[in-house]
């Protein structure tokens, strides 16, 4: 593992130190550093070349107002030069002594604040120069156009990041963490004229020995290209669903949303009062996982310093937790979840880390095998989600089951339904596979009905 440099975590906690000494009442102070490097290759030609290197610095000063109430303000800079910084502290003093009250502001329970920064090898220590990006890029796309059927190219790209977080807080906490991320994407068109089909394929991972081969990643999405051509428009009916593996994170993305602490206390949620209650089928459990080693959105602490642990939001089908930072747990009389996310230009909000459905006990042959008519969805379009309603309608394409068989390909449906019924009518298969930052498993949902032709 790579050792995140001092240099920002001592910008951090000289920042802090410059709040405190200016009049802030509580300060924290986040720097994030990156560097990314991407090269784009089409029909066999290099496109592009890109890198980027920063620091962004974001500080915050918590003030109380001279009726005791506190107030806050946040500044971000990128430019972490002396003279800079102290023009910022000035700045953000100032604001914080205007801003209206906020009475649920603050820095976290300083008795949750993470003691033992974890390791959870997120960094590989490698860097790839952008010939090596190229060669992957090529690779990829090669392996495309090879494939029958396949007559054009979007592109195949190669990518490289690294990042890392210090943050500190007046409270007496220091943690800091670096993660890197490797990657290749492939998009290409087969079939000819008005009747040519788009799709893609990619892989990422913390680790480059986790990496998929980039010819498997160019391979996969030619097929998935050719498979999809000469597609059909269906009747409008009720059928059962089966969203695959990438799109049907996507419900559970929902199901996060609508859990999200900040939502719930402003009532915006079609679930906020349903804690303790059954919002999903019986035997279905989501989990929010910041401690997944290697794990895409993994971190030892939260955007507060909390200590980052598991959390189930759903066991056996019923609500257990919000996804709380300090300030909505504290707008809901609660302790935070551990869950706060933090840019350098805004305060701390509630967000998900490793987010998944846990695995079911049917295969994909299994979970569709009685399915006489039903819809496969393998994209989806739009984001017709209410979240105050549930009500769900969006724009997909897909394949037509017949007898538990994928026939042919079709396009231009659109699904609808509501997610509270949607949820009580899911069923997860046994293929769940960790590829993004939020995960599910091929799923089944009942009854929804779509409209074609």
């Amino acid at each position: 593992m790579t050792i995140p440099s001092k240099t920002d975590l001592e910008l951090a906690s000289t920042a802090v130190k410059k709040l405190m000494a200016a009049g802030a009442d509580a300060a924290d102070a986040i720097a994030a550093a990156g560097t990314s490097l991407g090269v784009s290759f089409r029909m066999g030609k290099l496109e592009d070349v890109e890198r980027s290197e920063g620091t962004d610095l974001g500080i915050r000063a918590m003030v109380k107002g001279d009726d005791g109430a506190m107030r806050q303000a946040v500044v971000s800079l990128t430019d972490t030069s002396g003279p800079a910084l102290d023009e910022a502290v000035e700045r953000v003093i100032a604001m914080a002594r205007i801003a209206p009250d906020d009475p649920y502001c603050g820095l976290a329970d300083k008795a949750r604040l993470a003691t033992d920064i974890a390791d959870l090898d997120l960094d590989d220590g490698q860097e790839p120069d952008a010939d090596t990006l190229a060669s992957r890029a090529e690779a990829a796309e090669k392996a495309a156009l090879d494939v029958a059927g396949v007559t054009n190219s979007m592109g195949a790209g190669a990518g490289w990041s690294r990042s890392q977080v210090a943050l500190v807080t007046s409270d007496g906490f220091e943690g800091t963490y670096s993660g890197s991320s490797h990657s290749i994407s492939c998009s290409v068109l087969a079939g000819e004229g008005t009747g040519m089909e788009r799709d893609y394929d990619y892989t990422s991972s913390r680790h480059l020995s986790e990496l998929d081969a980039p010819e498997t990643v160019g391979k996969s999405a030619a097929d998935k290209a050719v498979k999809r051509l000469n597609p059909r428009k269906m009747k409008s009916q009720a059928v059962p669903v089966i969203y695959d593996p990438r799109v049907s994170g996507g419900l559970v993305g929902h199901l996060a949303g609508a859990v999200s602490g900040s939502s719930v206390a402003r009532g915006t949620s079609f679930l906020k009062d349903r804690m303790g209650e059954q919002v999903m089928a019986s035997g279905l459990a989501i989990i929010d996982d910041p401690r997944i080693i290697r794990g895409r959105s993994s971190k030892p602490f939260d955007g507060e310093g909390v200590a980052a642990e598991k959390l189930a939001l759903v066991e056996d089908g019923v609500l257990q937790s919000w996804i709380m930072d300090s300030s909505s747990a504290r707008q809901l009389g609660l302790e935070t979840s551990g869950r706060a996310a933090r840019g350098t230009g805004g305060p701390p909000g509630p967000s998900t880390t490793n987010l998944y459905m846990e695995a079911g006990k049917l295969s994909v042959e299994e979970l569709m095998a009685d399915i006489t008519e039903g819809f496969y969805i393998t994209e989806l379009i739009g984001m017709g989600v209410n979240g105050i309603t549930g009500d769900y309608s969006r724009g997909a394409a897909g394949y037509w089951i017949e007898n538990g068989e994928l026939t042919f390909p079709v396009t231009e449906i659109t699904v609808a339904g509501n997610l509270k019924d949607m949820f009580m009518a899911m069923t997860p298969a046994s293929d769940l596979v960790f590829r993004y930052g939020t995960n599910a498993p091929t799923m089944r949902v009942e009854g929804m009905t779509i409209a074609g032709a």
